[in-house]
């Protein structure tokens, strides 16, 4: 998850200027993983590789292998929006049906199913075909911690947090202190651990196995 330096959680847009080639399509796959592992989104990986494939693959197609294209993802509320740029104005992507036995047409289809909607978007000088994934996010800023992060949070609401008046939140006020808390009651339960004869970094150490463990 990237920070900014008051500690409030980003999701930055990015993108990625690229040939349209077979031998790129590993590499774009490669980075959209790990970009998704870096927001927290695990979930939409797969579906989100097998977007890009495809569109990547409709441009080698039908624009051209070595095309110039830029691959754009950001995030858009709740979805994930996934976008691959060519220089070509007049080669559009349709929604096709093939038959059983047809050993392609399938892209548009395979997109139309894993995204929540996709369109093409035209320019003077090039045009914008884009796909929009749902993710469980509440809000560009958000997490998908699950159980944990929410106990987590119960926990933090009632510990030694000082008063936010006046901070919104998920801003970078809130989530600086909230950092600052979680902190502090680590720290504290390692205070108890000691004074309880155990060893805080065994403790630690433990906790960061299972930390491991429970991550997607």
């Amino acid at each position: 998850m990237l920070t900014d330096h008051q500690g409030c959680m980003q999701r930055k847009s990015w993108e990625l200027p690229f040939l349209a080639d077979p031998c790129e399509v590993a590499g774009l796959r490669r980075v959209l993983h790990m970009h998704m592992g870096f927001w927290g989104l695990p979930e939409v990986i797969a579906p989100a590789q097998i977007c890009v494939s495809e569109l990547v693959a409709n441009v080698i197609r039908h624009v051209g292998e070595g095309t110039p294209a830029t691959l754009a993802v950001s995030i858009q509320g709740t979805r994930v929006r996934i976008e691959l740029r060519d220089p070509d104005t007049r080669a559009l992507p349709m929604l096709l049906t093939p038959a059983l036995d047809a050993e392609s047409g399938r892209g548009m289809q395979l997109v139309d199913e894993l995204a929540d909607r996709w369109g093409v978007t035209l320019r003077p000088d090039s045009k914008v075909v884009w796909c929009e994934l749902p993710i469980t996010l509440t809000s560009p800023s958000g997490h998908t911690g699950g159980p944990h992060v929410t106990r987590s949070e119960a926990l933090l609401a009632s510990y030694n947090t000082p008063s936010l008046l006046g901070a919104e939140p998920n801003s970078p006020l809130s989530v600086a202190v909230a950092e600052e808390s979680a902190i502090n009651l680590i720290a504290d339960l390692l205070h108890w651990i000691r004074a309880h004869g155990c060893d805080p970094d065994e403790a630690l150490e433990r906790a960061q196995v299972r930390y491991e463990a429970e991550c997607p």
